[in-house]
C-alpha cells in the first residue's frame, strides 16, 4: 500500500466546485489521492474538471457521503482543520506536527484529515467527531485561506514526512491492536451517554456540555478495539447492576 494512500482528505458541504478541483490538483501534487465528499453542493462538474488540471483521476475515485460521520465510520484517527477558536478547547495541531503524528501510525490505520465549509468551516457537533483541531499559523490580520491552499499545505507536509520514512525505513509492528473506528467510537459514546443516564450521573435533556468534554478526553487517547471492549464491558455491568437494585 502506497504510504499515503491510507489517509482521506474529506472536504463538507463545499460550495464552489472550483475548490474541488483545485484540491484534487494539490493532492496528486503531494501523490494523495484519496478525496472524500460530504454533499457538495454541485459535483460532478465541468469547473471542477478544469480546476483540477489534469488531476482528473482523483475526481474520478471521488466518493460522495450524505454526512460526515458516515464518511469517517472506518476510520481510527480524525483531524478537524479550523481556523476558528472553540468554547471547549480541543488538542491543536499544526500541519507539521500534524504530518509527524501521522506518518508515525501503522499504515493499517484510516486517517480522514477534514475541511470544512468555505465560509463558516466545521460546525461544533463535527469537530466533536475529531480527536485533533488542525490550525494552521498564518497572518493574524488576514487569516482566511482558500480551502485549496490549506490542503496544499497540509499536502505537503505528509509529502514530505513520508519520504523521511522511506528514507528512515522504519519497522512497524504489526500485531498492534487496531485502533477503534469512527464508527465504533460513535457507537460507544452512545453507549456511554445511556450508561451515565441510567446511572443517575446524567439528566438526558443536560448533558450536551459534559458529552463533549468526555468525547474530548477518549478522543486524545486514540483508544484501540480492546480497550473500546473493556469499557463498555464495564458500562453493561453498571447498567446491569442498576437494574438489579
Amino acid at each position: 500500500m502506497p504510504l499515503l494512500s491510507h489517509i482521506k482528505i474529506v472536504l463538507v458541504e463545499t460550495s464552489h466546485p472550483g475548490n474541488i478541483g483545485a484540491v484534487a490538483r494539490a493532492m496528486k501534487n503531494m501523490c494523495m489521492t484519496n478525496l472524500c465528499l460530504v454533499s457538495p453542493k454541485t459535483f460532478p462538474c465541468a469547473e471542477a474538471t478544469s480546476r483540477a488540471s489534469g488531476a482528473d483521476d482523483i475526481l474520478a475515485k471521488v466518493i460522495i457521503y450524505p454526512t460526515l460521520q458516515e464518511a469517517i465510520a472506518d476510520c481510527q484517527l480524525v483531524i478537524g482543520a479550523s481556523a476558528r477558536s472553540r468554547t471547549i478547547n480541543w488538542p491543536e495541531l499544526a500541519p507539521r506536527e500534524c504530518a509527524e503524528k501521522i506518518i508515525k501510525n501503522t499504515t493499517h490505520d484510516k486517517i480522514a484529515i477534514v475541511f470544512g465549509r468555505e465560509n463558516s468551516g466545521l460546525k461544533n457537533h463535527e469537530m466533536d467527531l475529531c480527536h485533533y483541531l488542525l490550525r494552521i499559523p498564518c497572518n493574524k490580520e488576514y487569516s482566511s485561506l482558500n480551502i485549496a491552499a490549506a490542503v496544499q499545505v497540509v499536502c505537503y507536509e505528509l509529502f514530505i514526512a513520508s519520504t523521511l520514512k522511506k528514507e528512515n525505513a522504519v519497522i512497524c509492528d504489526d500485531n498492534k491492536t487496531q485502533k477503534a473506528t469512527g464508527l465504533q467510537m460513535e457507537s460507544f459514546y452512545s453507549h456511554l451517554h445511556q450508561t451515565l443516564t441510567d446511572i443517575g450521573f446524567m439528566h438526558p435533556d443536560k448533558s450536551k456540555s459534559i458529552m463533549r468534554r468526555l468525547r474530548r478526553i477518549y478522543n486524545r487517547i486514540e483508544m484501540d478495539t480492546k480497550e473500546v471492549d473493556i469499557l463498555r464491558g464495564i458500562f453493561k455491568m453498571s447498567q446491569d447492576h442498576q437494574r438489579d437494585k
